[in-house]
């Protein structure tokens, strides 16, 4: 049953629409359904009886010239070989927008990248880009974008500092969006490892924070963020803090108690590494 829209006030119906935006709803449909697998109707009877005509005589086939199959590409040497090229930030994200062996690029609008100042003692590793995210380029820009710069600044962190001590520098596992805002898949998140990997190396922060479920995966091995936030870890070297990402806490304004602890918590973990 279709919604009465002449009972609802303009607010909400601009909420409706921003979440069908956000689900990846681009074009309107018409208010009719269509069954496109219907019958077509039959023509009417003429009176006229069509005999078939004679069966046509066989022409030869020729066999078609024999050819060597294409070689398999491995998506994941090739990561591997690209990320471990690059000698800089410019370097590897000009390597990563290059990778075409990645089925989420042919549907995004935009490579994203990261922002903030790459100095950054604090990296945070996010999941993937949202609508926002792949309209603008740039990592969360979104409104849990707007609260995590919101967050980081209660502890005079922030991604346009020029201090590298009061400075974020931000990226995402995944460099394009994801249809509908699902989850990557392993493999996709398999295959963007060697980029995130060298990303990190690169830019060597003295701390990363993992905002979500999907860089959790990526680089702990493990699923179930409600469980992991708050505890620190080790990964790719460096101490790893999991926080709920900023969605989350959207949705769930009672667990922010909890994101100012772990924000508490990062911000004692930054006192003591030098």
């Amino acid at each position: 049953m279709q919604p009465d829209l002449t009972r609802l006030d303009p607010v909400t119906i601009r909420a409706m629409l921003d979440w069908q935006a956000e689900l990846g709803a681009d074009e309107a449909i018409g208010d009719s359904p269509c069954d496109r697998y219907a019958e077509p109707a039959e023509a009417p009877f003429s009176g006229a009886v069509k005999r078939p005509a004679p069966p046509a005589a066989p022409t030869p086939k020729l066999a078609p010239p024999s050819a060597a199959p294409a070689p398999a590409v491995d998506a994941m040497a090739e990561a591997r070989h690209l990320a471990a090229a690059a000698h800089d930030l410019a370097a590897l994200a000009e390597a990563e927008a290059g990778f075409d062996h990645c089925e989420l690029k042919r549907g995004a609008r935009n490579f994203v990248f990261a922002d903030g100042n790459p100095a950054a003692r604090v990296m945070i590793l996010g999941e993937a880009p949202g609508r926002e995210e792949d309209i603008q380029g740039k990592p969360f820009v979104g409104r849990a974008g707007q609260l995590l710069d919101r967050m980081f600044a209660a502890i005079d962190l922030a991604r346009g500092s020029p201090d590298p001590a009061h400075a974020l520098y931000i990226s995402n596992i995944m460099p394009w969006r994801p249809p509908g805002n699902r989850d990557p898949d392993p493999a996709e998140i398999a295959m963007m490892m060697p980029f995130v990997e060298r990303h990190v190396a690169l830019a060597d922060p003295d701390v990363i924070v993992l905002m979500g479920n999907t860089p959790c995966a990526a680089l702990l091995g493990k699923r179930g963020i409600l469980r992991l936030r708050g505890h620190w870890t080790q990964a790719l070297g460096k101490p790893v803090l999991p926080m709920t990402h900023p969605a989350y806490l959207l949705r769930n304004p009672a667990a922010k108690r909890e994101a100012w602890a772990d924000l508490l918590s990062l911000r004692s973990r930054l006192r003591e590494v030098t």
